[in-house]
């Protein structure tokens, strides 16, 4: 009887025991799958990572994945880099994977290059295994760049005619001067500067089409790489054309601005002669209309002269005698009588 009380009162104590013994044994499983696999994968590489630093990684959000196939890149590589430099590369949301593989081209291509400038050119934004790449094989810039809307950079020479050029460029990654260093754009308008200075400095424009390749020497000289994140390797002239007759353009515009300068100056005067001609017409009739107020004073001074006793009868007759044959004498010589000049 007290037997079968026991196993009555420990039955259910055993199933919660035994859920718990499987739930423990289930996560160990899928812990030893998870983690167990990239421990014994880093052991057999050689490129020992300790289960607690995977453990350690998961909890600190870092993907343990990531890292132990990282090192076990480097290590077979020959680049004894520590667990914990990646780790702080990633946590600094760097890209673990393309500096080891910047680190291994680099070194194969006997190229210097420390993991901490590998991760300085990453964080700094740059693509460090494609800067490599260039660096190992150079690349080539259009000059000026056709995305941009542009195929030729245009300048006039000392003749006035306008030269088109067309420049390529072959550059190569400095990965000293990668962080902090200009970027192509740079490149390119350095080069652009160079064109028009060499093609403006030119007598005539058939120089440069004669030597085109002076445009490549006279830019090579000025170190256009300077304070960039590339070494130019060579400036080749891909194409030359003649544009524009910019001077003879220039001139025609000049001679029709100065014909429309003078067309306004002579404007100006012809305006001025008029206005003047006006301000002579109203002097004349302001003359007249004083002649006309002198004349209306005469017969006043014959009447003041008649009752004073100074003129006579026969003075008067004598002064319109005068008059008459003065008025004649104008009708005849065609000129309008005194009472017509102000008609």
């Amino acid at each position: 009887m007290i037997p079968t009380l026991l196993a009555a009162q420990t039955g259910p104590w055993l199933a919660i025991i035994g859920l718990v013994v499987g739930i423990i044994l289930l996560a160990a499983l899928i812990f030893l799958f998870t983690y167990g696999s990239l421990y014994i994968k880093a052991l057999l590489a050689n490129a020992h990572v300790g289960l607690l630093e995977i453990i350690g990684m998961r909890l600190r959000g870092v993907q343990p994945g990531v890292i132990v196939n990282s090192r076990i890149m480097a290590i077979k590589a020959g680049q004894p880099i520590r667990t914990d430099e990646l780790e702080t590369h990633y946590l600094a949301r760097g890209n673990v994977p393309n500096v080891v593989r910047a680190l291994i081209a680099a070194s194969k291509a006997d190229i210097p290059l420390t993991f901490n400038q590998a991760c300085a050119i990453d964080l700094a934004g740059r693509d460090v295994l494609e800067a490599v790449q260039t660096s190992v094989n150079p690349k080539v810039i259009d000059c000026p760049d056709p995305t941009k809307g542009r195929d030729t950079v245009s300048a006039v020479a000392k003749d006035g005619i306008q030269v088109k050029a067309k420049a390529r460029v072959t550059v190569r990654a400095n990965l000293e001067r990668l962080v902090g260093g200009a970027k192509e754009e740079t490149i390119i308008a350095r080069v652009g500067e160079g064109i028009v200075t060499t093609i403006g400095s030119s007598e005539s424009y058939k120089i440069v089409l004669e030597n085109p390749d002076i445009i490549s020497r006279r830019v090579l000289e000025k170190g256009l790489d300077a304070g960039t994140a590339f070494e130019i390797l060579s400036i080749d002239i891909a194409d030359v054309d003649v544009g524009d007759n910019i001077g003879a353009k220039l001139q025609a515009d000049q001679a029709e601005a100065d014909k429309r300068v003078a067309q306004a100056l002579a404007e100006r005067r012809r305006a001025m002669a008029v206005a003047r001609e006006q301000e002579m017409q109203a002097l004349v009739a302001e003359n007249r209309a004083k002649v006309v107020l002198a004349e209306a004073e005469v017969p006043k001074a014959i009447s003041q002269a008649f009752r004073e006793g100074n003129i006579g009868i026969m003075d008067y007759y004598n002064l319109k005698n005068v008059q008459a044959d003065t008025s004649m004498r104008r009708s005849i010589g065609g000129q309008p009588s005194e009472g017509q000049s102000g008609a």
